[in-house]
């Protein structure tokens, strides 16, 4: 009986943890990264249009709390600088 409480114990323990190593980064954290890379780009102007366009997309996902989607956006943005 004890074994079975340690392993509900455990399984209990272990479910928070996996969900979490799952979750996207938090949206405003990336951001940080992306407006770091920007500031250290040299990019044309078409470049510097698509970046800002995707980072104002994220940034509205980012508001909604749709950090999956926020950085979607951002990851593309980043691709764009070379990063």
């Amino acid at each position: 009986m004890n074994r079975l409480v340690l392993a509900f114990a455990l399984a209990a323990l272990a479910s928070p943890i996996a969900s979490a190593s799952a979750a996207p980064a938090p949206c405003e954290e990336t951001l940080k990264t992306l407006r770091a890379a920007e500031a250290e780009a040299k990019l044309t102007d078409a470049d510097k249009t698509k970046v800002s366009e995707l980072e104002t997309k994220g940034i509205e996902r980012c508001n909604a709390d749709d950090d999956k989607r926020a950085d979607d956006f951002f990851a593309q943005a980043m691709k764009i600088l070379g990063k």
